[in-house]
């Protein structure tokens, strides 16, 4: 009698995940430049949004930091032109293709269930605001009557409240930014009638959330899968068995692993984007993943006080040769781009970083590049040296 055995779990040693990682993010291997930023958020399959602007918003930054200085307008056109993306609430308040819209059908469903809000709203304001927005087109919330009452920034107006409802629900969608306030459109006319109806059930919802996960990521734990899209815990558990995914083990993660199929097709080679990353980057965005992958502990220092931070308001990883190495606090002063804070790991990451920082610099229309604070003073003289030659 024959005995069925399940074949042996493929085994990734820390070097192979990591890379793995790094080719779904798309930093490792020549990027697809055909597809350019549409292709980019395709294949993350969610940009994170955020109010913060220092070097550029941090969905700007995204595409950047994978194909390099591609235009800041062609990024907004790219995301919003003929309605490729749209807005709504996956890892954060996220960029999404317009490919997913019915796989957040079940948070759509969830919203409408929900017995309490924090904002109440006074009966008719709903249907009044859909009116308008079908009677005038697209619409800002000023446009729609106000988006404050006067008080602070959640003081939001009864017309910002139902248009934000409308948004959660998905009757309406956020077509554009416009001066980074969101411009309101029916979601009858901005997504297309064939993604446009909520037929699939939350199971398959999450099965494909999770598989997309898997790709965008590579190789991941289940904790992983749930962060991305902000799942629960037990919804990725009920579909990972369908998922597609693979399980593996990574050495040194010490936890039950997945990796998407294609991932494994073939090994991870190619050459490595030098760039600095946005902290909101969904290479970097969960903390516990950076340092499992990377050793390198990270955090966003916006919304600490200034006397308590460590590395800077918005420090930015330094990414070079497949390993975090360094970081900077960057801002503008005029056309100088300013490294308020400067960190690199050893010498080696100096040429980089000054790759990096000019890079950056010639995006954001800067010509020089001043360094204030450094971590480590002897090696200042090197880095104005790498960065003199780079700039000419």
């Amino acid at each position: 009698m024959t005995s069925l055995q399940s074949p042996p779990t493929l085994e990734l040693s820390a070097d192979e995940a990591r890379r793995t990682v790094l080719r779904a993010q798309g930093f490792l291997g020549a990027p697809d430049r055909r597809a350019g930023v549409r292709g980019v958020l395709r294949s993350l399959g969610s940009v994170q949004l955020d109010t913060i602007s220092v070097l550029a918003r941090s969905h700007e930054l995204v595409p950047y930091a994978r194909l390099g200085a591609v235009g800041r307008g062609a990024v907004e056109s790219a995301y919003w032109t003929q309605t490729h993306a749209f807005e709504y609430w996956s890892h954060a308040a996220c960029i999404l293709p317009i490919e997913e819209w019915p796989l957040f059908a079940f948070r759509r469903r969830a919203y409408r269930a929900r017995p309490q809000w924090y904002h109440e709203l006074a009966g008719g304001v709903y249907d009044r605001v859909i009116k308008q927005l079908r009677d005038e087109g697209p619409l800002t919330a000023t446009e729609l009557g106000g988006a404050k009452n006067g008080g602070p920034w959640w003081d939001w107006s009864e017309a910002k409240v139902a248009v934000e409802r409308a948004l959660m629900y998905g009757d309406v969608v956020c077509v554009e930014r416009r001066g980074w306030k969101r411009v309101y459109d029916l979601a009858e006319r901005a997504v297309p009638g064939e993604l446009l109806h909520d037929d699939l059930d939350e199971r398959e919802c999450v099965r494909r959330l999770v598989e997309q996960a898997g790709a965008a990521m590579g190789v991941a734990t289940r904790a992983d899968l749930a962060d991305y899209h902000r799942l629960k815990a037990e919804q990725v558990d009920a579909v990972l068995p369908d998922s597609g995914l693979v399980p593996v083990v990574v050495e040194g993660w010490g936890r039950p692993a997945w990796a998407h199929p294609t991932a494994l097709e073939s090994a991870p080679r190619g050459r490595h984007r030098t760039t600095l990353l946005s902290p909101f980057d969904s290479l970097i965005w969960d903390r516990p993943r950076t340092e499992r992958i990377f050793g390198f502990t990270h955090r966003l220092e916006a919304y600490v006080p200034k006397p308590k931070r460590v590395h800077g308001y918005f420090a930015m990883p330094l990414l070079a040769g497949g390993r975090l190495v360094g970081r900077v606090d960057p801002a503008r002063d005029g056309r100088t781009l300013v490294a308020r804070q400067l960190s690199v790991e050893n010498r080696r990451a100096v040429e980089p970083m000054a790759q990096a920082l000019a890079e950056a610099a010639s995006w954001v229309d800067c010509t020089d590049v001043r360094v204030e604070r450094m971590d480590r003073e002897e090696l200042r003289g090197p880095l104005a040296a790498a960065l003199a030659r780079i700039l000419g």
